[in-house]
């Protein structure tokens, strides 16, 4: 009987989907459970190797997503789509033992625990292949940001391997975010009562093959998923980060019209443009790093025609902020104040056009 489902959120992991399939067994047996691969459609054919592999054995089971992307969005997909009673979240990259899978679904089935984890950091954890200061300095500092902001008392609140009972993720999906990478800090901060934790030491390898996907935006896409907690129904996360990103651009866009107007003496209209241009062009280099970082563009041919594209679409808001900063400016307005106006005009235009057109998506 089908009592665990392990859910393997994927991108470009091919070579790594039937080692990791014979290891779980090795874990597990060879009944009662099925690895369920999300792949967010993987140029490396990860998920055309899923499926493969499911053309032999029946416990392989894959969903290849188009247009979507995400950890925590794949774990929340898996959730849903599995029957078996209790669900386990890990990396298919080998970093994860599955030797902890046993021992999790005896304790959840003894209900000793709402959930259980794998730390990198409980007692008797350790990170020695890990061999990535950069990367345990982040995830240390992100998780004192989310015991101190979530009251969660774990010593791994940002791990990506943990096992719950389906119909307890289930109850919360509604609920959740689906930002970013760390699902496990979604169900706890949106869990309505205290989820009983009992963390178990990992032993963090170093990964079998490929490279990560996560890099220097690791934290900020962990406040992403904060504020979309906090502020999300307000105001929509990614707005939010275009927006800041937007803001950025803003001390850039003065920097650039206060040099050509009071260094170079330059005619409003023209300054004006040209800061436009360089902000735009900073704003675009900017969201592609952090605000679509699950969309990035790469490579030259794909980051020159993103950013043409970024400005066609954005060039009607450019327009009408060059046309209203300029109106003003000749009415008497103060030229800081016309073009706060120009950039506000322009702002949301901007955001919901290069969403569609440069990043595919809304």
């Amino acid at each position: 009987m089908l009592q665990l489902a392990i859910i393997l959120p994927t991108l470009n992991e091919r070579g790594n989907l039937a080692p990791l399939v014979e290891r779980i067994e090795g874990a597990l047996g060879p009944e009662g459970w099925e690895v369920l691969i999300v792949d967010d459609d993987s140029r490396d054919g990860t998920a055309d190797e899923a499926r493969a592999l499911a053309l032999t054995d029946r416990r392989v089971r894959v969903i290849q997503r188009i247009g979507r992307r995400g950890l925590a969005s794949a774990a929340i997909e898996g959730f849903c789509a599995t029957a078996a009673p209790y669900a386990a979240v890990m990396d298919a990259d080998h970093q994860h033992d599955p030797a902890l899978l046993p021992p999790m679904l005896a304790a959840l089935k003894a209900g000793e625990a709402d959930v259980c984890v794998a730390s990198r950091f409980a007692e008797g954890a350790s990170t020695a292949n890990w061999a990535n200061p950069e990367r345990e300095k982040l995830s240390g500092l992100a998780n004192r940001i989310a015991r101190s902001l979530t009251g969660v008392e774990l010593t791994d609140p940002m791990s990506g391997y943990f096992m719950l009972p389906t119909a307890t993720a289930r109850a919360l999906v509604p609920r959740l975010s689906g930002i970013g990478f760390k699902i496990l800090l979604d169900l706890l901060a949106t869990s309505d009562r205290p989820l009983r934790v009992r963390e178990f030491p990992l032993d963090f390898a170093a990964r079998r093959e490929g490279v990560s996907k996560l890099d220097r935006a690791i934290l900020f896409d962990f406040l992403a998923g904060l504020y979309d907690k906090t502020m999300g129904r307000l105001i929509p996360t990614r707005f939010a980060l275009f927006g800041t990103v937007g803001a950025l651009g803003v001390i850039v866009h003065f920097a650039v019209l206060t040099a050509l107007l009071f260094v170079y003496e330059e005619g409003f209209t023209l300054a004006q443009a040209l800061a436009v241009l360089v902000a735009m062009s900073f704003n675009f280099w900017l969201n592609n790093w952090l605000t679509y970082r699950d969309q990035r563009l790469r490579g030259a041919g794909a980051v020159l025609r993103g950013w043409l594209g970024f400005c066609g679409t954005c060039a009607v808001g450019g327009f009408a902020n060059v046309a209203v900063a300029t109106l003003l400016e000749s009415q008497g307005v103060f030229w800081a104040l016309a073009a706060l106006a120009g950039i506000l005009i322009g702002s949301v235009w901007n955001y919901a056009l290069s969403s569609r057109f440069v990043w595919g998506r809304f």
